[in-house]
């Protein structure tokens, strides 16, 4: 019986943790994960994608926790689709976190406002030093700027977060290399 009950703990556990792994993916999944030229996940204007159950909620619904949200808004802004990322990103009781902030200078940056999506990406970076997403995109509107000294920089702090292997990096880099050869 012992077995038993220690088998029975291991599968609840196993049913747990991939319980919230769907609920964590599930926001990613909505900007169309493996590259397909699908976008099966992300719901019509007017709705988000809620994870818990899988399906597109009304906008306005309050039951959805901000980081869904945000993750939301960052698969939108994935699609291209700023405007609406930008709107979701207004729904969330805490707009001032560095995921948010990060989220919405990119989708700001992507629609042209170059000045006004670094200045949010400095408000992330002030909240969390050590988020390598946000340096990278900060890097990246660098590059576009002209500015490869600070862009550099940012390549630096990556560098010390996570290393040479990691996507930030690699991306960053290719943005700075692909800015030299122009």
């Amino acid at each position: 019986m012992r077995i038993n009950i220690t088998i029975a703990r291991s599968l609840i556990a196993v049913a747990a943790a991939l319980g919230f792994s769907l609920m964590i993916t599930g926001p990613a999944l909505a900007d169309g994960g493996g590259g397909g030229s699908g976008d099966k996940t992300t719901c019509p204007a007017g709705e988000v994608y809620d994870a818990r159950s899988m399906s597109c909620v009304k906008q306005g619904s309050k039951a959805l926790p901000d980081a869904a949200l945000a993750e939301y808004a960052y698969a939108l802004a994935k699609a291209e689709r700023y405007d609406e990322a930008l709107e979701i990103l207004k729904l969330m009781k805490n707009p001032n976190t560095a995921q948010a902030l990060n989220y919405r200078g990119y989708a700001t940056r992507k629609l042209g406002r170059v000045d006004e999506g670094i200045s949010y990406y400095l408000k992330s970076v002030r909240l969390d030093p050590h988020y390598a997403q946000v340096r990278e995109y900060l890097g990246e509107a660098y590059v576009i700027k002209g500015d490869m000294a600070r862009a550099k920089a940012q390549l630096r702090k990556i560098k010390a977060i996570c290393g040479t292997e990691c996507e930030e990096y690699e991306d960053l880099a290719k943005a700075i290399t692909e800015r030299a050869r122009t």
